[in-house]
């Protein structure tokens, strides 16, 4: 399921650089979070786990390592001769199942258990897929939906990217969408945010940075000062490349009472995460007006559970007002005619360093449903920014 080393979205490989070079005895805490409250069949956790151990076999080849030298102009000699020698330690996930709930923790230190969330989701979601046995549309049915996707985002100028790893039906059936994407002439495919694919179909790697990025520097710095903090240090390394920001760690409205000129103008563009994406349009132009920035030369990535529909209903909103481009996940590659999971892995906890103690970490969401973390540290984040409930 997990065939290459490469097999993981970009914004994991961009901030394990960021924290192997910034915070190198930081440890990390992640949890599995199964919203849709999916029953897992008996040794579900069993046969994932025996995925999980073949994967401390992969390592970067030289091909691969060339490729990110090329494509990935932001990545140091330094850190890609890490990620060379680099191996998964399956020691650093804790997997069980307790009848049809399934348990997953991964505990180590930060800058190699980084790498984990998203190979393992999409581990768990194929082996739930594979033991389920559901019924699905053929390859050639699959291959006229890819196609017609194609030909209406297209159509409406839509420029898009892949972002469908976590959630894939299978790697086999990834390969394929992508694969069926490009066979469109005229395709407005920018790329995709697995680097294996990238690699494999020398195609564009994309990403940049996730809400963990925000939650450690809350734990570090404290929630008022999370957003401004995380964005200097993530500036620190990258020096102005892989400049779209993530607004919505601890809610937008929090995030744009710290994103003043300095950053909005460093800054190339925000990406929308939760929320309603039209108010969110207006919002982030309002902003760029507000501090005299031209929000025409800006530009917005959505990537809040997007389908072809709408992201082109989006697409036309921003239309001369901003620039916009999309980041696609489970609609494609997963829509095979079964229910993709509902799921995340998210970091619950951290520490700067082994001496240090834990710290709780939250993750509050524009949408109260994708609210993460302890029960009482997210009441406690909530009231240093006088929210609500609501």
């Amino acid at each position: 399921m997990i065939q290459s080393i490469l097999d993981n979205d970009l914004y994991k490989f961009t901030m394990q650089q960021a924290v192997h070079m910034l915070y190198p005895r930081a440890h990390a805490r992640y949890e599995f979070i199964n919203r849709g409250l999916t029953p897992f069949p008996d040794g579900f956790a069993e046969k994932v786990e025996l995925k999980l151990e073949k994967m401390a076999d992969l390592k970067l080849s030289l091909d691969q390592k060339t490729f990110l030298e090329k494509s990935c102009y932001f990545l140091t000699p330094v850190y890609l001769d890490y990620l060379e020698s680099y191996r998964y330690d399956p020691g650093e996930v804790m997997i069980k199942q307790d009848k049809d709930i399934l348990i997953l923790k991964i505990t180590g230190p930060w800058y190699r258990t980084i790498l984990w969330e998203v190979p393992i989701m999409a581990i768990i979601s194929e082996t739930f897929f594979k033991m389920t046995c559901q019924k699905t549309a053929t390859a050639l049915e699959r291959r006229a939906i890819n196609l017609n996707k194609a030909k209406v985002l297209a159509a409406n100028g839509v420029k898009f990217a892949d972002f469908g790893t976590r959630r894939r039906y299978s790697a086999g059936n990834h390969k394929g969408l992508i694969q069926d994407l490009l066979s469109r002439e005229n395709h407005t495919l920018i790329g995709t945010s697995n680097v294996h694919f990238a690699f494999l179909f020398n195609i564009k790697p994309i990403g940049t940075f996730a809400h963990e990025w925000f939650m450690f520097h809350a734990a570090l710095h404290g929630y008022q000062m999370a957003n401004p903090s995380a964005q200097d240090a993530w500036v620190k390394v990258f020096h102005g490349d892989l400049g779209i920001a993530l607004t919505d760690t601890y809610t937008t409205d929090v995030f744009l009472s710290t994103f003043d000129t300095f950053h909005a103008k460093l800054f190339d563009g925000v990406r929308q995460d939760s929320g309603d994406s039209f108010a969110f349009v207006d919002k982030i132009i309002q902003h760029y007006k507000r501090l005299h920035i031209d929000p025409s030369a800006k530009t917005i990535v959505f990537s809040d559970n997007l389908d072809v529909e709408k992201a082109v209903k989006i697409h036309q909103y921003c239309n001369g007002r901003i620039q916009d481009a999309y980041g696609i996940g489970t609609s494609l590659t997963n829509d095979v005619g079964v229910s993709p999971l509902n799921m995340v892995v998210k970091l619950t906890q951290c520490r700067t360093s082994l001496d240090k103690s834990w710290r709780n970490t939250v993750k509050l969401s524009d949408e109260k449903g994708k609210h993460t973390g302890d029960p009482n540290e997210l009441k406690n984040c909530m009231g240093v920014f006088h929210l609500t409930e609501e």
